[in-house]
């Protein structure tokens, strides 16, 4: 069971084709031993999800994440510092986080960017931070994970100062049509969670319907933003189905269709491919 409360929604029938969790947090969810991330993965595996990123937001996240990637091959890590946590982020965080950006089972430097709705970490302090994960993104070669809320000017803006990664995905897409256009130009990808579900995100759905299809992630972001009609109740990597086939269903494509481009682009953007086997 989910650290959250309240009952899981139904797992779904699966998919046609499996597709890829672009961005989760098994440990939030509640797995913390390799028997749990297994049962995780097993029932996102009866729903066509295939493979995972579990994604860091503190050091000991990173830690875990790196070390549960090595449990299960269906499981990939990412690792950085969360924006709300760089009040303090000393050079010891820094050389233990380049060090486990190495590891060849951590496909992604994230999640990293600007958060300004919480206030418990200055923009100041914020903006470093970011801007350390952008050089470590393009010293170890891997994708560039961005958390942004609120924030979507400020980030774009650094990442035209500092030099954008050659991979940078907007986790958990949240703007509109025109930040959309602008993320894709700059040859960004988006990845959508559960929010493009919600009925009354219409500028968002909007964007998600004109996203090209070969800059188009799907993610849960688990255990938060589960999808409609669950929305509220404890989220888990197999909930991506239905994040899915409402994206599909707003697209006008099969769900086949958008399920194998997911799974395309995932591949391509993490290099998963490459790690069969490691």
């Amino acid at each position: 069971m989910s650290k959250r409360g309240g009952e899981r929604p139904p797992v779904p029938e699966a998919l046609p084709v499996p597709v890829v969790d672009a961005h989760t947090h098994l440990d939030a969810c509640g797995a913390e031993t390799p028997d749990q991330v297994r049962e995780m993965l097993d029932r996102a595996n009866a729903a066509g999800v295939d493979r995972v990123i579990t994604v860091a937001d503190d050091l000991a996240a990173a830690r875990w994440a790196a070390e549960a990637s090595t449990w299960d091959e269906r499981v990939f890590a990412a690792v950085a510092l969360h924006p709300t946590r760089t009040s303090a982020f000393t050079d010891a965080d820094r050389a233990e986080l380049s060090r486990l950006a190495e590891q060849p089972r951590v496909v992604a430097i994230g999640e990293t960017g600007l958060d300004y709705y919480w206030d418990y970490s200055p923009p100041a302090a914020q903006h470093d931070a970011f801007r350390w994960h952008i050089e470590l993104s393009k010293r170890v070669g891997k994708p560039l994970m961005i958390h942004d809320r609120d924030a979507h000017d400020d980030i774009l803006k650094i990442l035209d100062e500092e030099g954008a990664p050659s991979t940078v995905v907007f986790h958990c897409f949240s703007g509109d049509l025109a930040f959309a256009r602008a993320c894709v130009e700059r040859g960004f990808v988006l990845s959508f969670a559960g929010t493009t579900t919600f009925r009354n995100a219409h500028a968002l759905r909007e964007a998600a319907a004109w996203t090209p299809a070969d800059h188009v992630l799907v993610e849960t972001d688990a255990p938060f933003l589960t999808p409609h009609p669950f929305r509220g109740r404890p989220n888990e990597p197999y909930c991506a189905n239905y994040t899915l086939r409402d994206l599909a269903t707003l697209r006008q494509v099969e769900s086949a269709e958008l399920a194998s481009t997911v799974t395309r682009n995932a591949e391509r953007v993490f290099g998963l491919r490459d790690q069969a086997g490691s």
